[in-house]
């Protein structure tokens, strides 16, 4: 196991040290070697995500056939609910010949990990070696499942490190996080603190006002970071207020890490133009089933062969199709063939773009949940707002208010060039998309509503 497993439970303890003691520890940590830090698994994972990126379709077929069947032949004999499942549906693991022979394996939800999560875990695994993680994601629903300990969190680094690289990222690069972060829960407290153990600055997105800003470019230009590692709607916020006040950003960055939520077109220029550097976005989620990056030249997200195996449902009326995982290395508590509830639209297989022979898709199009009831009880997803033209260019976040079926609030945070003029058009786009049983009003507001973690929300929903 490594060090930061061993050390993992003891966090919240170190965050509580003085200053001090704190930045003198992180920092004998991280002189430490990395393999002792994020032991073995971490190199060898390293390896495979940087050498994966030259492999043919050939060593990927044969790389994921032998993973898929290592995952589901120790599922099959350590885990009671998949022993129980296959045998209610007629698979066997012993019996793959190929990948596509798991289109007769069964189906995981959501609600499974909630009502069978016990039976899913592997009694080949000792109890030390898992780590419980819980996530809500976008859902709202607390799910809980168990990663293995030395192997999950060093595989998961690799890969977003590899990943990040595309985006400018280099061993070693200081990077300033402002992605939710709370630094201080007092309304005047500390914005910023220094973790030590990563040469990382961490800035509060709940203090980020523009009575504020002074602070936190002081902070910025004394740490000096090479990369931003936030959520949109933050970086967003920030660029606002950069605008509004006349100033601009004068350290030189190599790159914006944007994650956790979507990214349009608009928002990524705005970014772009006030950072003058590349955003750069991937999709993951805490479960470790799949994971998606965008190119090194393209804004195409493409699914990473040796994290999971990945499958997409069938197009739904809006050509969307559901992304579903299977997870690899995890031998804790496996996912087979995972739900995640999560819409894509796919690249075309032929496409000139394509920059690697992976599944790809050119739209992370959100959840399942995220749908809106027309005042005929249609129920029209969310993705149907995106907008592939510059119809809400200059307008820093947006957002869908619904409390009653065919009655809409579309909320805009206008950038300092928009001009009002333009709402007409804006209106009359979303009126198109939308049909003639809805009523649409247009509002203006300083700030959208937010998750507790500080995620910019698509849609607020009270319709029950």
């Amino acid at each position: 196991m490594s060090l930061e497993d061993k050390l993992y439970p003891f966090l919240s303890v170190y965050d509580r040290l003085p200053h001090g003691i704190k930045w003198s520890l992180g920092f004998a940590y991280r002189q430490l070697p990395i393999a002792i830090r994020r032991g073995e698994n971490y190199r060898k994972f390293k390896v495979l995500a940087q050498d994966g990126e030259s492999w043919d379709t050939n060593q990927i077929e044969e790389y994921q056939f032998h993973q898929l069947r290592q995952t589901l032949r120790e599922a099959q004999e350590y885990c009671p609910y998949y022993r129980r499942k296959f045998a209610e549906a007629g698979f066997s693991a012993d019996k793959l010949q190929s990948a596509a022979d798991l289109e007769n394996c069964p189906l995981l939800e959501k609600r499974d990990l909630l009502e069978h999560r016990d039976e899913m875990v592997s009694k080949g695994v000792a109890r030390s070696a898992r780590l419980y993680i819980t996530t809500g994601g976008s859902t709202g629903i607390p799910v809980g499942f168990y990663l293995e300990k030395g192997v999950s969190r060093p595989k998961e680094q690799a890969f977003l490190e590899t990943m990040w690289k595309k985006g400018g990222y280099f061993d070693g690069a200081r990077m300033a996080m402002l992605r939710g972060y709370v630094t201080s829960p007092k309304v005047n407290g500390q914005i910023s603190s220094y973790d030590a153990t990563r040469d990382w600055l961490l800035l509060s997105s709940y203090h980020l006002t523009p009575e504020k800003l002074p602070v936190y470019l002081e902070r910025l230009e004394r740490f000096k970071p090479d990369l931003l590692y936030t959520f949109a709607s933050t970086a967003l916020q920030f660029a606002e207020y950069l605008e509004k006040s006349g100033q601009i950003w004068r350290l030189p960055l190599r790159g914006v890490l944007c994650s956790s939520e979507r990214l349009t077109l608009p928002q990524q220029k705005i970014i772009q133009r006030v950072f003058k550097c590349r955003v750069y976005t991937w999709y993951g989620h805490s479960e470790r089933v799949v994971l998606a990056a965008w190119g090194r030249k393209t804004d195409i997200y493409y699914f990473v062969p040796q994290y999971g195996f990945t499958e997409f449902g069938p197009p739904n009326a809006e050509g969307l199709r559901e992304v579903i995982g299977t997870s690899f290395h995890n031998r804790a508590m496996p996912l087979i063939r995972y739900r995640t509830g999560d819409y894509v639209r796919l690249l075309d297989n032929d496409s000139p773009a394509r920059e690697y022979p992976w599944p790809a898709a050119v739209e992370i199009a959100g959840r399942e949940q995220e749908f809106l009831i027309s005042g005929t009880g249609r129920r029209i997803s969310l993705a149907t707002l995106n907008m592939h033209d510059d119809i809400f260019d200059e307008l820093y976040a947006v957002q869908v208010f619904q409390d009653a079926p065919g009655k809409l609030e579309f909320r805009y945070v206008a950038g300092s060039n928009f001009e009002s003029s333009r709402l007409q058009q804006i209106e009359k786009g979303i009126r198109r998309k939308l049909g003639d049983d809805f009523e649409l009003t247009m509002r203006r507001v300083e700030n959208v509503e937010r998750t507790p973690t500080g995620k910019q929300q698509w849609l607020v929903n009270k319709v029950q």
